[in-house]
């Protein structure tokens, strides 16, 4: 099942249930007033499934909005090898330190956003001015409740300065975190299990002035981390009143010439979610 934000004609901002590709159904109207309510739920899926469908709305009627409310949104690193390969050629300098996290019973987990810079479908995302270095990093998005259960899935982009980061890890928070860093979208899909997510793909294109310039896949299943153990690590000595949503790191890595340029279009897609599109612009 598939939730999402949406803005309708009148410019307000209802709750809504994919139905199908053409088709929302407003749970506004049933008295839904947020995600985060429905998320909260110990039965989630028979409430969803029971709900009476009183009003639909054609998809390309509306605007579909990121499903952040008021989550803090956090991110994994070096979940992956191959996210772990290409933090080790950005410099040798960081190169020991990220070889040991993979390994390490405990991941790296940081800050990634606020809600309210959360970036959603069709909208812009930012690469930093002062950075030569820009890559989209494509995630899946774990999505908990105020009790710290894993209640859904949804994309992220995590966006990265590989340059500033390079120079000195101390240099993450700059290189991840800054205006337009982060996306997430289109909706939060819940009632899948980690075993079936894992067979999931998540792949990534890029696309300059209507050329494909940058594609790449990868399996969920490359994940090396359990994704309760992740959950589980991020909500140690932490409380999210409204949920968190963690993005889990990034198999899918552009190669060391590729940056990203103004105007530049980035889609990821996961198989069992769909598709989170933005436009890259220069901050």
């Amino acid at each position: 099942m598939k939730l999402c934000r949406f803005q309708n004609s009148a410019s307000e901002v209802c709750v809504g249930q994919i139905l199908d590709e053409s088709t929302i159904a407003d749970l506004s109207a049933s008295g839904i007033e947020s995600i985060t309510e429905i998320l909260e739920d110990s039965d989630l899926i028979s409430r969803l499934e029971t709900m009476p469908v009183s009003s639909t709305l054609p998809m390309d009627e509306v605007v579909i909005l990121t499903p952040v409310e008021k989550q803090e949104v956090w991110a994994a690193g070096v979940t992956y090898l191959r996210s772990k390969k290409a933090r080790m050629e950005e410099s040798d300098f960081s190169a020991n330190a990220y070889d040991q996290v993979y390994d390490a019973p405990r991941p790296e987990i940081f800050f990634k956003s606020l809600p309210e810079k959360v970036m959603g479908p069709d909208e812009c995302i930012g690469i930093r001015a002062d950075s030569q270095w820009n890559v989209p990093e494509p995630e899946l998005v774990l999505v908990t409740n105020s009790k710290k259960e894993l209640v859904g899935v949804s994309i992220g982009n995590d966006m990265s300065s590989r340059d500033i980061e390079g120079e000195n890890l101390l240099y993450l928070p700059q290189a991840k975190v800054y205006d337009k860093s982060c996306a997430i979208g289109p909706w939060v899909v819940v009632g899948s299990h980690e075993e079936e997510i894992r067979q999931w793909t998540i792949g990534v294109e890029i696309t300059r002035q209507d050329e494909v310039v940058f594609t790449g896949e990868t399996s969920i299943d490359n994940i090396k981390r359990n994704f309760c153990d992740l959950v589980d690590y991020l909500g140690r000595s932490q409380s999210f009143p409204y949920g968190a949503m963690l993005l889990t790191g990034t198999g899918v890595v552009p190669g060391d010439d590729f940056t990203l340029a103004e105007k530049d279009v980035v889609s990821i897609c996961i198989s069992g979610i769909g598709t989170l599109q933005n436009t890259v612009t220069v901050l």
